[in-house]
């Protein structure tokens, strides 16, 4: 691949994504937006009406479907249009009259759930009777009557949702403050040359194999968060007050508690997490001394943890080869699945190539009616392999629930969200891995198995506690203060990596260039999806058929039933530790082999 950034305009067509197969044209798109106004008009009329018959409510949730079916076809097209190249004015606009008309539709939809509670069960017994067409929206009704005991009043709805835009603001003034305002110095490398600091480039820094630029760029880039640690800590506090708050307002125990019910999920089951984590510890305190006699330093820091322990190995993959590995790797899952796999690399659903202008990063997107897409920066890293192949879970795991449930049905929670990309990751590590032809290779892959395993089981479960810890003090009425929340942090830290790790005073301050604890108990989500995953993984090599035939049943449930129970389909229950101790199991296995290959 070129090391000039292509224009988009010069990226090979094949290696684009064909949005053509949504709309043929832009004018297509515009005729889709102004019928959802239509339609979000028509529906917003049948306010006040829903409890009169079984036939209103139906033709509600009919106007209802019919409505976010057109916008999720609008706003997925005009989003991907934008992010190929984000300079683009038209397709900006477009975006944002998408999300606009969105925005719009939900405002004149907000009067359904209040007045869906407001019918009497006996009543609403009558109209699936009446109007057997609601059966197609149980779920939907269901999940409504669930969260009945933490629904307020109309007016009092719509007076919290009027403050969001207030509440928002400590997540809005910690990204001003950390992207935006926030300037770093530069660090020296080994040879004295200053190098570039942002929060960007800090990691890739990390990663670096000169071990002055490392411990630099750390001193460097948290002692400049030190600076602001008062505001930091002002801002997060503030955050973490907002969650109590609205906690309180809607009847839950607790800030955690209200989070995780709305993904209809026991709080126990992070209390478990920590519990098979905390039991688990010996395995990452294996996994540092492991780290610290292959890099061969006498005291291991926090600024050698995100470097390679192979240090004398690099993979450039090609995007053809790439292909081929998945394909191989995911031959477990049967001709139908890999059908599909085909059919995407085949008929462009992914748009491959960094070009000038396009966003950053990776994901899966789902037209519901259409197929998947899939958006990669694709630069020939062994990196860049595991993202394809997790990208394809997520689109697969779409494709699976879009052909068997209805849109409404279709949706899948975020707690399940990074099951099917993990466990096709897990797959793929398992075939390069038996498939390595020198130690060497075989070495690299499983140095990125661990590193996924400590950057997602271990470390998103102790940024998990941390929040957890933190709202628990506010809630007692302990101040937050940059003193408080960086004690928790540093403990946590010298907690997980134990005495084998030199845990240095600076990490205390890492707390605020984390964003995911602004976004309400979110992290412990990785970590329990990640474990499914690496049990599943698991058992589909050892059982085959048998284990896939219960894993696609999953990937087909869409959002039918509460994350926990659907997982339970495909042999994993989060009601117990097993999944978390089992998937700890291969990280021990991991290390074993690797402990192996160099002894």
């Amino acid at each position: 691949m070129e090391d000039r950034l292509l224009k988009r305009s010069e990226v090979p067509e094949e290696l684009t994504w064909r949005l053509e197969d949504i709309y043929a044209d832009d004018s297509a798109l515009e005729a889709d937006i102004s019928e959802s106004v239509k339609i979000a008009d028509e529906l917003a009329g049948l306010e006040g009406k829903l409890g009169e018959s079984g036939e209103t409510l139906l033709k509600a949730f009919e106007l209802f479907e019919k409505g976010s079916f057109l916008l999720n076809k609008a706003f997925r097209y005009s989003h991907m249009r934008a992010d190929q190249d984000t300079a683009n004015s038209k397709y900006q606009a477009m975006e944002q009259k998408a999300l606009s008309a969105y925005v719009q539709a939900d405002a004149k939809s907000a009067f359904m759930s209040p007045e869906i509670l407001e019918i009497p069960e006996d009543r609403l017994e009558s109209f699936m009777k009446e109007a057997p067409g609601l059966s197609r929206y149980a779920v939907q009704l269901k999940e409504i009557r669930r969260m009945k005991p933490h629904t307020l009043s109309k007016e009092m709805e719509t007076l919290l949702a009027s403050a969001g835009e207030v509440m928002a603001a400590p997540e809005k003034g910690y990204s001003m403050l950390s992207d935006a305002d926030m300037k770093f110095p530069s660090a020296k490398d080994s040879a004295g040359k200053e190098v570039p600091l942002s929060h960007g480039r800090f990691v890739p820094t990390l990663m670096s194999g000169d071990r002055a630029l490392r411990e630099n760029a750390f001193e460097v880039f948290y002692g400049r968060l030190a600076e602001f640690r008062n505001t930091f800590a002002a801002l997060y506090d503030a955050e973490v007050k907002n969650r109590i708050f609205r906690s309180q307002a809607k009847k839950y125990g607790s800030a955690f508690e209200a989070a995780v019910d709305s993904n209809n999920v026991d709080p126990a089951v992070c209390d478990r997490l920590f519990e098979a984590v905390h039991a688990g510890m010996d395995q990452m305190y294996r996994y540092v001394a492991l780290r610290k006699k292959l890099m061969g330093v006498d005291n291991l820091h926090m600024y050698d943890i995100y470097a390679s322990m192979i240090t004398d190995y690099d993979m450039k993959v090609s995007y053809e080869e790439a292909k081929k590995l998945t394909l191989e790797a995911l031959k477990p899952m049967g001709e139908d699945y890999l059908s599909v796999v085909r059919e995407a690399y085949e008929n462009r659903w992914i748009d491959v190539l960094e070009n000038e202008g396009k966003r950053s990063g990776a994901y899966s997107d789902t037209v519901y009616g259409v197929h998947p897409y899939m958006l990669l920066n694709y630069t020939d890293t062994l990196d860049d392999v595991f993202t394809l192949i997790h990208e394809m879970g997520h689109s697969m795991h779409s494709w699976y629930s879009d052909h068997a449930q209805t849109l409404l049905d279709s949706e899948y929670t975020i707690f399940v969200a990074e099951v099917a990309s993990t466990t096709n990751e897990v797959l793929l590590y398992h075939y390069m891995k038996d498939h390595a032809k020198t130690k060497e290779e075989k070495a690299y892959i499983i140095n990125h198995f661990l590193e996924s395993f400590r950057t997602t089981l271990y470390r998103q479960t102790m940024f998990e506690e941390f929040e957890r810890k933190t709202a628990e003090m506010a809630e007692a009425g302990e101040a937050l203060t940059a003193d408080s929340i960086e004690k928790v942090y540093y403990d946590l830290n010298k907690l997980y990596f134990g005495d084998g790790m030199t845990v240095d005073e600076l990490i205390k301050n890492e707390w605020a260039r984390i964003p995911h604890f602004y976004y309400n108990f979110y992290v412990y989500q990785y970590a329990t999806s990640f474990a499914a995953a690496v049990t599943i993984a698991s058992r589909i090599l050892k059982e085959g058929e048998p284990m896939v035939k219960k894993y696609k049943e999953f990937l087909s449930s869409g959002c039918t039933s509460d994350p926990v129970s659907l997982l339970k389909i495909a042999g994993v229950d989060l009601t117990t530790a097993k999944p978390i101790e089992d998937a700890l199991k291969v990280f021990g296995d991991a290390i074993t082999e690797m402990e192996e290959l160099y002894n």
